[in-house]
């Protein structure tokens, strides 16, 4: 027997990231302009970093609160009161190892072994792969793309419950579609999960990147205090801390100390430097934030723009969130055309293949980026393309 066949079958049928497969192919060339990570470009302001170096200068090194330092979860609850309108008390707060472990934690709190859950797709493949590799099945809805916008399918989602569902993942705005949920969504899909005693777990990291108002629709919106809803995040994307891997839940009290169990026989907490970093990024970064959109706005603007220009792209400006998810003519195998596009053009785009059923012929470009690079892409992309 080989050493690879000696491991887990669940280990060994967790699939290759597609987004990190082009990554890794052009990684370091000269003059490449990627676009193909969800992440800004911008390092950590330095008034987050101070914070976290203060607390490293004081001896804040030892072991802490499992569910987050009561600092934090208080940041954490001013920020909903600032941004979301609610009051929700720090026993709804748990700190995590990135918002990819608060998926995990969520998962695992909500699934076992030969359960299923739904998600929305295209997505983001990690929410599938988590299902997976935790013994439980993902089940991916298509999304419908009609005249270049997406919409959820209610019918088909109510369609794919069966009795071993036991939630719904839902992102958004989405990556990598951008797709918005509007409050009637948000309302129809938590009628769906009432009426089948199911689980929602809300991902809604991009709700301030939102370019019809101040946020997104949360189910912050429309929920009632005993539905079943888990929210996931991550202070990755708004305070351009992605490499820090610091997230968090929103979860109800009840099941306050089981959250607590997983943190602690998963990672045993959060370095006490990094949260004290995150409560200033929480206390101190709504301007970062705010300027942080207003680039995505711009960037948006100017690609998406330059692209639907070309009459050759079926997209339109997304809702939400800092992606355009590019149908570009003649284009089959995405996979292909991402590493053919950063060859020819210097450009690195996510491959549709990436995200899952509905996603094979469509491109990701994260717009997150200074202005004048997202133009030279956009020229580039579009030069490409009229060259086909």
């Amino acid at each position: 027997m080989s050493i690879l066949n000696s491991l887990s079958p669940r280990a060994l049928a967790a699939p290759e990231s597609g987004i990190v497969e082009v990554v890794n192919y052009a990684r370091g060339r000269d003059g490449l302009l990627p676009l193909w990570a969800g992440e800004g470009d911008l390092p950590t302001p330095d008034f987050i970093n101070r914070a976290a170096m203060a607390s490293l200068s004081a001896g804040e090194t030892f072991y802490t609160w499992q569910r987050g330092i009561p600092e934090l979860r208080q940041a954490l609850s001013n920020y909903y009161a600032r941004h979301f309108g609610v009051s929700l008390p720090l026993e709804h707060f748990y700190v995590t190892g990135s918002g990819m472990q608060a998926i995990q934690l969520a998962v695992q709190a909500i699934t076992s072994p030969g359960d299923e859950m739904i998600y929305l797709t295209p997505a983001w493949p990690n929410i599938s792969a988590a299902l997976e590799i935790s013994g439980a099945r993902s089940v991916g809805v298509p999304l419908r793309f009609e005249n270049s916008k997406w919409a959820v399918d209610l019918e088909k989602l109510e369609a794919a419950i069966t009795p071993k569902t036991k939630g719904i993942f839902v992102n958004t705005p989405s990556n990598p579609t951008g797709w918005t949920a509007t409050h009637k969504d948000l309302t129809d899909i938590l009628a769906v999960a009432r009426k089948h005693g199911l689980w929602i777990m809300a991902d809604e990291i991009y709700a301030l990147y939102y370019y019809g108002g101040s946020r997104a629709p949360s189910f912050l919106d429309v929920k009632e205090a005993d539905d079943r809803i888990m929210f996931v995040n991550s202070f990755s994307k708004n305070w351009s801390m992605t490499g820090w891997r610091v997230g968090w839940i929103v979860a109800p009290p009840e099941i306050g100390q089981v959250m607590e169990n997983l943190v602690q026989y998963s990672t045993s907490g959060v370095a006490q430097f990094l949260q004290k970093g995150a409560v200033a990024a929480l206390d101190e970064g709504d301007d970062f934030v705010r300027s942080n959109i207003e680039k995505a706005t711009l960037s948006r603007d100017i690609l998406c723009d330059a692209l639907i220009a070309t009459n050759r792209v079926e997209t339109l400006k997304p809702d939400g969130a800092i992606y355009a998810f590019l149908k570009i003519d003649g284009i089959t195998d995405s996979r292909q055309a991402a590493l053919d596009i950063v060859d020819k053009t210097g450009v690195g785009l996510a491959p549709g293949t990436a995200f899952g059923p509905g996603g094979e012929l469509f491109l990701r470009a994260c717009f997150l980026r200074n202005p004048v690079h997202v133009a030279d892409a956009a020229e580039r992309l579009c030069d490409y393309i009229l060259k086909r």
